[in-house]
């Protein structure tokens, strides 16, 4: 599922810093991702250049990324659609720790490679007795595809709207373009021990998450 944004030529290379001279060749060599047309997909985000965008000031960006939730607190409950089409609160896990990993869409490069690891390492999380819950705002029938395609053994529920991400105070990414992605950890009696925040690094939320409930 694609989102579209639009964004000035002049702009979108600070969106990906690197440690070369800002030259034209270096600049090009620092955005594989992007293409040289007038629309390319990054990570789910469509994009298309154009001198029209009011980039928001640092006030507003500070407030967009102010988390709700954290460490050492109990997050708002909630009941959602699994991809299955059955309802899923997290008062269900009490009692077992818990990963909530909140992520920007279903098939997406960045997304597929972090449901994927913890396709991988489910063993591991079971292992630590833990429950691994994905949470987007894709609706089930989606979700269910993406389950299947990829034979992920975890819940993947449906936060259509996004009203238990805006809850959470998951912060979005790219000036509020692209939808955060969050992982917790919640101990067996809900608190959240966890927060790890990557959106370019999917992987990495398995190893910190490991990381930490291994030494519960």
């Amino acid at each position: 599922m694609a989102t579209s944004l639009t964004l000035p030529n002049r702009t979108l290379a600070s969106l990906f810093p690197c440690h070369t001279p800002k030259t034209q060749s270096s600049v090009s060599q620092c955005l594989p991702l992007v293409s040289k047309s007038s629309q390319s997909q990054f990570y789910g985000l469509k994009f298309s250049y154009s001198s029209s965008l009011s980039i928001p000031s640092s006030s507003y960006f500070k407030t967009s990324i102010s988390a709700k939730v954290n460490k050492g607190s109990v997050p708002p409950s909630f009941a959602l659609k699994d991809q299955d089409g059955k309802n899923v609160s997290l008062s269900k896990f009490k009692g077992k720790p818990v990963v909530v990993y909140f992520y920007p869409a279903d098939e997406t490069p960045g997304c597929t490679k972090q449901a994927c690891a913890f396709r991988d390492s489910y063993e591991k999380f079971k292992k630590a007795g833990a429950e691994v819950v994905g949470i987007s705002g894709d609706d089930t029938s989606s979700h269910k595809a993406f389950a299947k395609k990829y034979r992920l053994p975890f819940t993947l529920l449906s936060d259509e709207g996004n009203k238990v991400r805006k809850e959470w105070g998951v912060p979005s990414d790219l000036f509020g373009a692209l939808p955060g992605r969050q992982t917790y950890v919640l101990d067996k009696n809900g608190v959240v021990q966890l927060i790890y925040n990557n959106q370019f690094q999917p992987e990495k939320h398995i190893d910190e998450t490991l990381k930490l409930l291994q030494s519960l």
